[in-house]
């Protein structure tokens, strides 16, 4: 059978700027889907109309009601990236779809900005946390982000300003490929409350100031860029940490114990950007458990300024609250309460097969606890054991840091 379901990329130009072949499919439409700016571009035709209005899954459960007739989706831009023919494509077969592109708001955002979209940070705060610019915005940094609506440049801006970027220029296009396009200049610490339309998209190439927060993609981010109450593992330790639980993309990491959540934070940062089909979804995530409220609030705190707000704090006790969770961990690190009677093994019965399970002991309960554990599911050990320069006076001298035994397993 042929595809049923054809997903168009439209422009701002409506269907003027769709080929004559685009132009007929949507012509002999039985069933046309698209948010009401899409349908308003389309003249009145025979077919139904389907909104989005009632949510993504709801309205492709529609659409599978239409199974073998004349579907036509109109998407901004590119369907495929960032766009409804990416969301398609985790619901329907490939043989259901066939999709036309259209040259989307990152290309035409780099074409008028002259730059190499090779070169450029694509990212989108539309339907997402502002807060995910945090994990891109470092020095000479060009993005180009698609905005939730006009207040957004004025966001970013601020956000620049607060990390010290506020030098950075600014450009936002409005409306691009259509007869309304218009282009607005300026500067992170200059632009105020200056507002758009709400269809734009915004280009920045970040400039440090002197007073600039830079945060490196590599673990191992000095202790006090985390707000703690001295329950953190130390950036060192975090650094061997991270490393040891193997970051990678579309794997889920579980953070027991998670305290000030620097573990499953670095651990989302440094995980690539790649995408992980099988899994349904591109993005590496991480569950944090935190019994303490107080904590918990401030992992959440520290996720959203280290650009990784999709980290989901849970404030309840391990492993109580395992059995909430849907998905199996692919890795798990345990930094708190390792003493506790049953945690390591329901930890370990809760790992997917093939999974890596990290933990750090500092006390001699918890060190006990990890050789019994050991000695039942195999693993290996490591002394991770650090010295700091401590001033005395007008002296200096080496003080060690507490000594940690690191267990690393992987469940076969």
């Amino acid at each position: 059978m042929s595809p049923w379901i054809t997903v168009i990329g439209v422009g701002d130009d409506g269907l003027a700027g769709l080929s004559e072949a685009a132009r007929a499919l949507v012509a002999g439409a039985e069933l046309l889907v698209g948010g009401d700016r899409h349908q308003a571009m389309v003249p009145d035709t025979s077919a139904a109309r389907l909104t989005w209005a009632a949510g993504l899954r709801e309205t492709m459960d529609e659409m599978a009601k239409w199974r073998g007739r004349r579907v036509v989706v109109l998407a901004t831009g590119d369907p495929m990236y960032y766009g409804a023919g990416a969301n398609l494509t985790r619901r329907f077969a490939p043989a259901d779809l066939f999709v036309i592109p259209h040259p989307g708001a990152f290309a035409l955002a780099c074409a008028r900005m002259l730059w190499s979209a090779a070169d450029v940070e694509l990212v989108t705060v539309h339907g997402r946390p502002l807060e995910t610019l945090n994990l891109h915005i470092a020095p000479w940094v060009r993005l180009v982000t698609l905005s939730q609506d006009g207040g957004t440049p004025a966001q970013v801006a601020k956000l620049l300003t607060e990390r010290g970027f506020g030098g950075s220029p600014i450009s936002v296009f409005e409306h691009m490929g259509g007869p309304e396009e218009n282009r607005v200049d300026g500067t992170a610490e200059t632009w105020g409350e200056r507002r758009t339309a709400d269809l734009n998209t915004i280009a920045v190439e970040c400039r440090p100031g002197p007073d600039a927060r830079v945060l490196p993609r590599v673990p191992g981010l000095a202790d006090d860029l985390f707000e703690h109450d001295g329950q953190i593992t130390k950036r060192e330790v975090r650094a061997v940490t991270v490393s040891a639980l193997a970051p990678r993309a579309g794997a889920v990491l579980w953070d027991v114990g998670a305290g000030s959540g620097s573990v499953g934070i670095e651990w989302l940062r440094t995980a690539p950007p790649l995408k992980a089909v099988e899994k349904g979804h591109a993005e590496a995530r991480c569950v944090a458990f935190e019994r303490d409220p107080g904590r918990a609030a401030a992992a959440a705190r520290n996720a959203a300024a280290m650009g990784v707000p999709r980290l989901r704090v849970v404030t309840a006790a391990a492993p109580d609250a395992f059995a909430a969770e849907e998905a199996r961990p692919d890795a798990v690190f345990v930094g708190g309460g390792i003493s506790a009677p049953g945690l390591l093994n329901a930890c370990w019965d809760a790992l997917a097969p093939g999974g890596l399970f990290v933990a750090n002991a500092v006390t001699l309960e918890a060190e006990q606890a990890l050789m019994a554990f050991r000695a039942a599911r195999g693993g290996e050990f490591i002394r991770i054991a650090i010295e700091r320069e401590k001033k005395i006076g007008s002296l200096t001298r080496m003080e060690p840091l507490a000594p940690v035994l690191q267990y690393r397993g992987i469940k076969t």
